[in-house]
This record gives C-alpha cells, structure tokens and sequence, in this order.
C-alpha cells in the first residue's frame, strides 16, 4: 500500500472550511443579516403598535458542525436558526411567522429574498454572480411549547395548507449527537473522512433539483458506518491515523446497505429518511458513482507508488488532490507495515 496520507491530509487542509469562530469573514456576513433582522423586526412591529417578537438565533449546519467544505462555485452557503419565543398553536399557519424574516430581508437591492419550504434564503451577489447566501430556518421555540419540543416553520408564500405544517426538529441535538460520537483524534479523522465524501459529491454531481445526495445525509451515513483506521508499524511501535482505508471501509459500507435505494434516518427528531427527495434514476445515478469511488479507493489501495494512487484519487476528487512528484516519494515495502481497523473490509 502507497502511503499517501500527507496528500490526503494535505488535501484535507485545502478544502476544509472553518468555522464561524475562524474565518471572520464570513462570521461578519452572517452577523450582518442577524442585526437586519433585529432592526426590521423592532420596526415593523412598532409600525403597528404590536410586542416585537423574541427570538434566539445559533448557528446550525455544517459551519457549526465542523464538516464544511470550501465550495466549488464560490456560493458559500451559511445556515442559522431564528427560534421564536411563540407557541406554535397560537399560529396554525407556520407561514405567518417565516413571513417575519421574509419581509424583515426582503428590503435590500443587493441581495435576493426567497421564502423556500423550509428556511428563507437570503443570496448575495456580486456581478450578478451569488458569493454567498444564507439559510435561515425559522422555529417555535421549545420553550414556548407544552410537550417542551422545538418545531421548524415549513411551507411557503402561497403554499396551500397541505404544504404547511410545524415539524417537531432538533438541530441542537443533531450536533451533539453526531459531533459527541468521538473525541480527540479520533474526531478528527471523522471529521476528515465526511469532508472527503463532501469534495466527492460537489466535484461528481449537478446541484440541480435533487440530483446530487444532501450533506447532511453523507454525515450521518459516516455517523451511522464509520470505522476508525489506523496504519501500525510494528519494527518502530507507532501508529498513524490512515485516512484512504477509513474512507474506503466507509464507501463500502456504504455499498452494502445500498439495496435497490440508500436509506440513511436522522438519529433524533424527526427521525427523517434523508435521501428522500431523491428519485430512483437519482439514486441509480448516486450508486454507480459510489461503486466508481470504491474503485478508485481499491485501486488507491492496492498501489505502491503513490503519486499513482494520487492520480487515481485526483480522478475522483477532483484537482484540488495534491500529486506528488516521484522524486519526492519513497516506497513503503516490508512486512513492518500493517493496518489496523475494525472493519470487516480492512
């Protein structure tokens, strides 16, 4: 086997995208639309003599998480929770409230306001091209709610009342539950290996409709098979963190439940099946391309050279995999090496 975790981790650093405490700008962007919010809705509320609304905002999705990666299209996508201090019974149309944010948002020439089914969208443009936008998702806060639950407001303008409805949600606990399953360095490789599916989909599938399978569904398919791994040399009694075997046992076992449709459930409410929307042709499309990087990575695998493996991944991931050249590699040979894993596929 090539060692080529310097490239893989190399390639990790690349696409990583930081979190909202890291990278400043986007932080302010996403603090710019939150103080919007805050300053529409005190006015439009006094504007008819009425209590301004309370809410709480967070940070959810994959900023929060740690799994984002920089986008392929420059369009970085923020998601932020707007959690409203109202019972959900006192408004049986869920619309009403997102219209809050809707109409807050919707006062700036630089930027595009859209009220989808679940969040309003706010998108930036700079020479008519989106640079970033941001989802926010709007709830009936749990603390507001006799059964102590949060819900997510879905429906549209215009949507009929079969469209709209309050979806008991917990996206607090999603993160928690998906980023407590490891610790350390552990969490680490994790983290990586969902980062690696992420620059996988984006460089393999169109974003139109729902072509391509949701991040979110590639977190907790990791969550749900995820197999640490880990190269031992036994001459020197050390032990690094292989990050080509991790993602491997993970795409295989991702091939094994396949069936006729992969189904991957959210672990706490709603209990969702994520890959949903997708229809069967997309579906087919997501399995020939899963058995196409399982390929890759065995053929990976299976090299000794590894600026050849890195062709082989680059193939898959796209350019942004590093290659080295071949006076820059040595090759590992010897019984010394071994990997150590709890896969069944090791």
């Amino acid at each position: 086997m090539a060692d080529v975790q310097k490239q893989i981790v190399d390639f990790h650093d690349k696409i990583k995208l930081v979190t909202f405490d890291e990278n400043a700008i986007l932080r302010d962007k996403r603090d710019i639309i939150l103080n919007k919010l805050k300053t529409r809705l005190k006015a439009m509320f006094e504007e008819k003599d009425e209590p301004v609304p309370q809410y709480d905002s967070f940070d959810q999705g994959s900023y929060k998480m740690g799994t984002g990666v920089v986008p392929l299209d420059s369009d970085y996508d923020i998601d932020v929770g707007i959690s409203f201090k109202v019972k959900k019974d006192d408004y049986p149309d869920p619309v009403v409230v997102k219209q809050w944010v809707y109409d807050a948002l919707n006062v700036h020439p630089h930027k595009k306001v859209e009220m989808k089914r679940p969040c309003v969208t706010v998108v930036y443009h700079k020479d008519d091209e989106p640079v970033y936008h941001v989802d926010l998702a709007v709830y009936s806060d749990e603390s507001c709610n006799s059964d102590g639950k949060k819900y997510l407001a879905r429906g549209k303008l215009n949507s009929s009342a079969d469209n709209k409805s309050w979806e008991v949600s917990d996206p607090k606990g999603l993160m928690n539950t998906v980023g407590n399953k490891y610790s350390g360095e552990d969490k680490k490789q994790f983290i990586r290996v969902i980062r690696y599916l992420k620059r996988w989909k984006a460089y393999n599938f169109s974003f139109v409709g729902n072509a391509a399978p949701i991040g979110i569904g590639l977190t907790v398919a990791a969550y749900d098979w995820f197999i640490l791994s880990k190269t031992q040399d036994n001459v020197a009694n050390t032990s690094k963190y292989n990050d080509l075997q991790a993602t491997r046992d993970l795409v295989k076992k991702m091939v094994d439940n396949f069936g006729t449709r992969l189904r991957v459930y959210l672990p706490v409410e709603p209990y969702s099946e994520l890959f949903a929307k997708m229809t069967d042709n997309q579906m087919t499309d997501f399995k020939g391309k899963l058995d196409k990087l399982l390929e890759a990575l065995d053929s990976a695998i299976s090299e000794i050279a590894p600026e050849v493996a890195c062709e082989t991944l680059k193939k898959v991931f796209g350019d942004d995999f590093p290659v080295p050249a071949k006076k820059e590699t040595a090759r590992v040979t010897g019984p010394s090496i071994a990997t150590s894993s709890n896969s069944a596929y090791a």
